[in-house]
């Protein structure tokens, strides 16, 4: 860097810097000095540029001094001021970006238009690399995980249409799923040597291993296994890189495309069937290949929803996709258009569980003891979990909440911070006494859980809660909050499990757990009926049935067992 450029870039930085002091929140709480700064962002014959960075500053500052309407005002003043759309939309997405600690963005929705009109307009000369760039600023824009992950509310949940209009309306956008077909329809599977299927995954087994473990046993199932975090882990880079899979939908072709198509190709050819669990980045680059006559099944679990890996895959190029619940069917197919335009076949089949495993006798005080397995999302909200206990401990001392699992990450996000934080202050005084006791990551959760008379699941959403149900197979009584993520829609918490499982408020699920605790008999038959029906419904004995069909059973081909 040359010295010129570096003391420009230094006087940059120390002007940004004086102006953020200059234009504090606590100059912003002064009415006058707010006006007369809410005078030089509006002031006539300033360059874009420069209003921008103006704009940017006094907008966030307004906001930490507790004025929004006057940050709202001042923001729109600046951009009715502003001609060059870099600039506006580089505003918009500052603002936007300010708004996030105070809920969800007012700006949002504009930001995420102004940058789709660049990226249409790119895509349209054909710049797919400036193009991809506006889009991949879109898209962070609309699933920052602080709207999604880091708080109890999702405005996609909320209005799932109306939330991803503008990137359902950009043509670049819908070009990243835009269906490139197939050469042929997948092939019947061969009746005269095993079928072969490829499994494929990245990181994440634990869901898959009782799938792999039942097709490696069946005689007439030739099976292989794919997670390219394994064998070195070479292709890894490969599912890191969205801007080059944006770039090759867009363009239709890549280098980037040919270096996956001399990786997944090989594999996709010697399958009969693929699986591949997860709809994130390895689904995505596995449709970057034609598949020819090999089936393709892909499975969508929770947090795909919330992010934009669904919007990237071709779905011309996926002939089945599984789900774990109806609710997350549901959202997923409301919010990628792509998915039923492109001919998949939605399905919905359970989690894979061994519940046998979780059977065995409690200890007669396990019946004041709750459990909550899993503590490492906001989505859990714990603090749910406690006010049942406090409602419980106003009835009885002997009530307590048993947390395992790993914790939250109290640094991912601000708002991950406040949750964590206001989950200590409310075990506080609950344990020192042992009221709450935190027991951390556990290996063996079937002895766990004979520990635990009452299993809860406090979730504002969920794809389906294994834990919960294996709780209920171990004979805990089941308490489970009605998810409000999906609460009152067509399908829900309610439409999975028994209603006398199910609690709207705190206070309903500890009136629950008080009738159904109140003596040693009454707790063990409703412990027992709830494990009955969850071996019954969700079993692996079950379950794999449905597995079977979906891999094998359209053929007709003969199943082992």
């Amino acid at each position: 860097m040359s010295f010129a450029r570096s003391t420009r870039r230094a006087t940059a930085r120390s002007a940004r810097a004086a102006l953020r002091l200059a234009a504090s929140p606590s100059v912003m709480r002064s009415r006058m000095l707010a006006g007369l700064w809410g005078a030089v962002v509006s002031a006539p014959g300033v360059p874009d540029r420069a209003r921008r960075e103006l704009a940017g500053v006094v907008h966030a500052s307004l906001l930490r001094a507790g004025r929004p309407a006057e940050a709202a005002r001042t923001a729109a003043t600046a951009l009715g001021r502003m001609r060059n759309r870099r600039a506006r939309a580089d505003l918009l997405a500052r603002q936007a970006k300010a708004e996030l600690d105070f809920g969800t963005p007012p700006s949002l929705q504009a930001a995420v238009a102004a940058e789709l009109a660049l990226a249409d307009a790119l895509y349209a000369q054909g710049n797919h690399r400036a193009a991809v760039a506006s889009l991949q600023t879109a898209q962070r824009q609309l699933f920052d995980r602080r709207l999604h992950f880091d708080r109890l509310t999702s405005p996609l949940t909320q209005d799932p249409t109306g939330f991803l209009s503008a990137w359902h309306a950009s043509p670049a956008a819908r070009a990243l799923s835009a269906p490139r077909g197939r050469r042929g329809p997948a092939a019947p599977l061969p009746t005269d040597r095993p079928v072969r299927l490829l499994i494929a995954t990245y990181g994440n087994h634990g869901f898959l291993n009782p799938i792999r473990r039942h097709f490696e046993q069946l005689s007439n199932v030739e099976v292989r296994f794919l997670d390219p975090g394994e064998d070195g882990g070479t292709q890894v880079p490969m599912l890191n890189n969205s801007r080059a899979m944006m770039e090759h939908a867009l363009a239709g072709g890549s280098p980037f495309g040919d270096e996956v198509a001399a990786w997944l190709e090989p594999h996709v050819s010697w399958a009969d069937v693929v699986f591949v669990d997860w709809l994130a980045a390895l689904t995505v680059l596995f449709t970057l290949v034609d598949p020819g006559k090999t089936r393709i099944i892909a499975r969508l679990h929770s947090f795909e929803a919330f992010a934009v890996w669904p919007h990237l895959a071709d779905y011309s190029r996926i002939d089945d996709l599984v789900f774990v619940s109806d609710f997350l069917r549901d959202l997923t197919v409301a919010v990628t258009p792509a998915l039923t335009a492109g001919g998949t076949t939605p399905h919905v089949v359970s989690n894979a569980m061994d519940l046998r495993s979780f059977q065995g006798d409690k200890d007669a005080d396990a019946r004041f003891t709750l459990g909550l397995v899993g503590i490492k999302a906001v989505a859990k909200d714990p603090r749910w979990a406690v006010e049942v206990l406090r409602h419980l401990r106003a009835h009885d001392e002997r009530y307590r909440l048993f947390f395992y699992g790993h914790e939250l990450n109290a640094d991912a996000s601000p708002d991950a911070r406040r949750y964590w934080d206001g989950f200590l202050a409310d075990i506080a005084d609950l344990e020192p006494s042992g009221a709450v006791v935190r027991r951390g990551q556990t290996a063996d959760m079937p002895a766990a859980l004979r520990e635990v008379g009452v299993i809860l699941s406090t979730s504002v959403r969920e794809s389906f809660h294994c834990a919960l149900v294996e709780g209920a197979a171990s004979g805990a009584v089941p308490v489970v909050r009605d998810w409000p993520f999906f609460a009152g829609g067509p399908s829900s918490a309610r439409t999975l499990f028994p209603a006398d499982w199910m609690a709207d408020t705190p206070e309903e699920a500890a009136k629950r757990i008080l009738a159904l605790t109140a003596d040693e008999q009454t707790w063990r038959e409703a412990g027992a009926a709830a494990a009955a029906h969850a071996i019954a419904t969700w079993d692996w004995e079950v379950v794999k049935h449905q597995f079977e069909q979906l891999v094998l059973g359209a053929t007709g081909v003969r199943r082992d067992g």
